[in-house]
């Protein structure tokens, strides 16, 4: 659609009307005169997108409201968090804390009746506690009964299934024996109502604790501005950043932020991009360089092009890796999904044995006790909270280091890779040619890098940033010919710049050699038929792939280099690097080929690369690693992304690993250890022995206690050096 002058110039004039739906294809709010930029038959409202939630545990299962989760009774949460500073509260956590608070109005008076019951008994005693017990239980309580049913009605039993059952027997327990005996006998309403406001404070310290895990993408999120300075003709002035579209002009001044992706059209900067891609010295800007979203222009004014906007920006996208990722189940939280689904029946077992033993040995008052601190102290929450928790702090640490996790598989497995294979171009090398080397008149090599930049060379690039792209007006007759170089005349000279087909190597010919031994390609400079210079060219090694390779060999790991180059060139990479293993001039389908058989010899390979020749291998690995410098087919077909392509941050990829690793065995032993040690003594297992049982009000303390320390241990990883 064509863009009208008069309604682009009107996205200026934003001040907060109502919305209505452009011409240009957009949302946007008008200030003077609306009807007069809007199409005669599009008044309409834009149409909201309804938030989607999920739950931490189950990411298969989705809703549009923070609802409970059918299967394991958690609050769902966003699937994208809000920008950090935003205003947004947590309906689910408001409600719990609003809960615990009123229900200690209630659990306080009836805890301190309940043991004042121990020195002195009043029959009027026992109906307080009941009338304090009722709304405790169904009112402040009524989410985990409601959960605990909804447990039962999908079959899907979890922790709000023993803890409803064990609040609604103590309770109902206690309403019986307040009514048969008039008040005379023991009661338990303090332990309905405390267990519920233990588990209400435990909900309200996970809730809180689940916050701080989305803080990375909190502040990813708060990268970008919330609104650009869009230029409209002579007119320009700021609007709010889901007004711009691709094809704007924006202008960016000293000290802002870069509101979109876009390349820059006016002006020269530095350009802090430390901020996404880690890299602390400030990136030179001019005429023609990409600007990414969320970094912050130096000390220079720029006039950019929009090109990626919303959705579509680099941040934007880095926020949906994490966000995926972090929902992807690990392959070792099986075996916490694989115990919990067997956990609940056989609780409720020890529970029923429990009540029987207790039932017939001593009385039924002690049967109810002991099978109610059985179903409250075994809640697995903690079990299932073990692996989720770690991998959502895990993935939101990678994202600010610069390594993006696409799942947490690749982020479990990492830590086991034993091959790791390289791609050559772009991965371990700068990707672009570059003089590597020249001998001979400097002004002879200015003169063939005028003819270059007028040839369409694939070298000419590379000559041409070499002598800063100087261009006489006398240039006339460019020839390129093919397998052997160009010529033409610049200020009545004849220059040619080629291989031995076109141009006599002359004196130049051993220093030749020696530069093809080493990989280099070799240009030799004519001018007027007499051999004046040699230009070697090469795919420049990057300064972080040295260090990298070291660090990786430093770990026992095998290294191996994969390139479609010919054998010369790939070997001579190899060498420098100490790269032992090399396969060159393979094709695409070639290195998923030598992927698949180091899997045969039983290997743990990470392949990393950064092309669309790499997509297969990097499908075909255990794990694998795109450079964010890279294609998009490429990042989508591996795990992990190194954002700025340093491959120096493999080796902290593999560090995060192990430390998440390390982090989900801890929790995995802090869920098991409370549950092997509590439920026995719950039961009553040590009463024989030592005259020990367990109160329902401690079990309860117990299990919250547990998930907090699950979760406070998990937080751990925001702290990890990598």
């Amino acid at each position: 659609m064509k863009v009208d002058p008069d309604r682009a110039a009107a996205r200026l004039d934003y001040e907060g009307d109502p919305y209505y739906f452009c011409s240009l294809g957009c949302y946007a709010r008008f200030r003077k005169e609306p009807l007069r930029y809007l199409e005669p038959d599009t008044y309409k409202a834009p149409e909201v997108a309804a938030r989607e939630y999920t739950c931490p545990m189950h990411p298969e299962v989705t809703d549009t409201k923070p609802s409970p989760c059918p299967l394991c009774g958690m609050a769902l949460e966003p699937v994208l968090a809000s920008a950090a500073g935003e205003d947004e509260s947590n309906p689910e956590l408001d409600d719990m804390t609003r809960r615990f608070r009123l229900s200690l109005w209630f659990a306080v008076p009836l805890f301190v009746l309940a043991m004042g019951g121990m020195w002195w008994h009043s029959p009027w005693s026992a109906w307080v506690q009941m009338a304090l017990a009722t709304p405790l239980v169904f009112w402040c309580g009524a989410p985990i009964l409601e959960r605990g049913w909804m447990s039962i009605r999908h079959r899907a039993l979890n922790m709000f299934t023993l803890i409803a059952m064990g609040v609604l027997a103590a309770y109902f327990f206690s309403v019986y024996a307040t009514f048969a005996s008039g008040g005379h006998a023991h009661v338990y309403f303090e332990s309905a109502g405390v267990i519920v406001s233990l588990v209400l404070l435990g909900q309200v310290l996970e809730l809180r604790a689940r916050g701080q895990t989305a803080s990375a993408i909190q502040a990813l999120l708060g990268l970008t501005p919330k609104k650009a300075r869009l230029v409209v003709g002579a007119k320009e002035g700021d609007v709010p950043l889901e007004l711009i579209i691709p094809g704007d002009q924006i202008r960016v001044r000293d000290g802002e932020k870069i509101p979109v992706d876009g390349v820059v059209l006016e002006g020269a900067s530095a350009v802090d991009e430390s901020m996404v891609t880690g890299e602390s010295l400030p990136v030179e800007k001019r005429i023609g360089s990409p600007l990414t979203a969320g970094t912050v222009n130096g000390t220079g004014a720029l006039l950019m092009k929009a090109q990626r906007v919303g959705a579509d920006t680099l941040v934007s996208q880095i926020v949906k890796m994490v966000s995926d990722a972090q929902r992807s189940k690990a392959p070792i939280q099986r075996l916490a999904d694989v115990v919990a689904a067997w956990f609940v029946p056989a609780v409720l077992l020890v529970a029923a044995i429990s009540f029987g033993v207790w039932y017939y040995t001593v009385d039924l008052n002690h049967a109810i006790v002991n099978a109610v601190a059985v179903l409250i102290i075994a809640c697995p929450c903690a079990l299932g909270l073990a692996t989720p928790m770690s991998v959502m702090v895990a993935t939101g640490r990678g994202a600010q280091s610069g390594i993006l996790v696409k799942n947490a598989e690749a982020l479990e497995i990492l830590h086991k890779v034993d091959t790791v294979v390289f791609d050559k171009t772009g991965t371990l090398t700068e990707g672009k040619p570059a003089v590597t080397a020249f001998e001979g008149d400097r002004e002879a090599l200015r003169w063939a890098a005028v003819i270059e930049a007028a040839s369409g060379h694939p070298l000419a690039s590379a000559i041409v940033r070499e002598v800063g792209g100087e261009s006489p007006a006398d240039l006339h007759s460019v020839q390129l010919i093919a397998g052997q170089g160009v010529r033409g005349m610049v200020a009545g000279r004849r220059i040619a710049i080629g291989n031995e087909k076109l141009v006599d190597p002359g004196e130049f010919a051993d220093e030749a050699a020696s530069l093809r031994i080493h990989g280099q390609t070799v240009s030799f400079i004519s001018v007027d038929g007499e051999t004046r210079g040699m230009v070697g060219l090469s795919d420049p090694i990057k300064d972080s792939s040295l260090a990298a390779v070291r660090e990786l060999k430093a770990r026992g790991l095998r290294l191996v280099l994969l390139s479609g180059d010919n054998d010369k060139t790939a070997k001579a990479v190899a060498a420098t690097l100490g790269i032992e293993e090399v396969h060159a001039g393979v094709l695409p389908a070639g290195k998923a080929e030598v992927i698949r058989k180091l899997k045969e010899e039983g290997r743990i390979v990470a392949m990393a690369g950064d092309g669309v020749n790499d997509a297969p291998a990097l499908a075909e690995a255990h794990v694998g690693i795109a450079m964010g410098t890279g294609t998009d087919v490429a990042i989508e077909s591996a795990g992990i992304t190194l954002l700025r392509g340093d491959m120096r941050r493999l080796a902290s990829a593999i560090r995060l690993s192990e430390a998440t690793i390390g982090n989900i065995r801890q929790n995995l032993f802090f869920a098991f250890f409370y549950n092997l040690l509590g439920v026995p003594v719950a039961a009553g297992a040590l009463y024989p022995w030592f005259g020990l049982l367990l109160s329902p009000m401690i079990a309860a303390a117990a299990m919250t206690f547990s998930s907090v320390t699950v979760i406070g241990n998990a937080l751990r990883l925001r702290k990890v050096e990598l």
